[in-house]
């Protein structure tokens, strides 16, 4: 049964997090990755302190702080100054929790490491929701999404609603890294989102192909990797990433397309009247 549920887990995680990872190529907020992984520790240990399941205490966590943050996505760089401070004072806060509490920190410091095997019903809901909105959301606003991940302010003068957008997709981000977390560990997270989107940007020539690629690439990397791990009976992580990283190597041997043609793409889908 946790073998099943674990499959199930990166079935729907597969759907879901490489949308999200083509959001963050897109707006160029690599650092969120690492802000969230914080602020989901945060939120672990402030559980652990209160007796609230530490999962459901780290994806509230990630939700507030994705939204928190909003405000100041002005410019990539401004986000980018804003994760890092977000990084600093979540691992502080985290950190002082643990310490002036007396929890044992192992079950907070797990999260580092994942366990895929203790996949629960919650997290297969948490993962099934973020399966359906994310690429419902994409599909749904996909040009004022292409117009934002494009350029902001040619967005915003095309009438996308930039700021709330923004932050439905930043709030998406954080607890999408927050609920990948459990099954990879939050050094591993990149294998779930970033690097089938990376991939896939290889192999796009627009966006909707980039995030279908980027998706098919994810259910084909999950299922081999958790595969691998369970016949070699490896950690399953690790072996996510470096089954992800292969393909990334691998589709940089295809000869490169135009780069930037989904930017192209979503330029051309402006209105011709201003």
């Amino acid at each position: 049964m946790p073998v099943q549920r674990a499959g199930i887990a990166l079935l729907l995680a597969a759907i879901g997090l490489p949308v999200i990872g083509v959001i963050i190529v897109g707006l160029d907020i690599m650092p969120v990755r690492f802000a969230m992984m914080h602020v989901a520790l945060l939120g672990i240990a402030v559980g652990l302190l209160t007796g609230l399941d530490p999962m459901s205490c780290a994806l509230v966590a990630c939700a507030l702080a994705g939204a928190g943050v909003a405000p100041l996505a002005r410019t990539p760089d401004g986000l980018s100054g804003a994760m890092g401070l977000l990084m600093s004072l979540a691992i502080a806060a985290a950190l002082l929790v643990l310490a002036v509490s007396g929890v044992n920190a192992s079950g907070a410091f797990a999260l580092l490491w994942g366990s895929i095997l203790s996949v629960e019903t919650t997290d297969l809901v948490v993962l099934g929701v973020l399966a359906l909105v994310v690429p419902g959301l994409f599909w749904w606003r996909r040009r004022d999404v292409a117009l934002l991940l494009y350029d902001r302010e040619l967005a915003q003068c095309s009438g996308v609603p930039v700021r709330g957008l923004t932050l439905v997709l930043l709030v998406l981000v954080a607890v999408s890294v927050a609920g990948a977390i459990k099954l990879t560990g939050a050094l591993l997270v990149d294998a779930l989102t970033l690097l089938p989107a990376l991939a896939a940007r290889r192999l796009g020539t627009s966006l909707k192909s980039i995030t279908l690629w980027a998706v098919g690439i994810g259910i084909a990397v999950n299922l081999a990797g958790f595969l691998i791990a369970l016949w070699l009976d490896w950690p399953p992580g690790p072996v996510l990433v470096l089954t992800a990283g292969a393909v990334v190597l691998a589709v940089h041997l295809v000869p490169e397309r135009r780069i930037g043609s989904w930017r192209a793409t979503a330029s051309v889908s402006l209105p011709s009247s201003h």
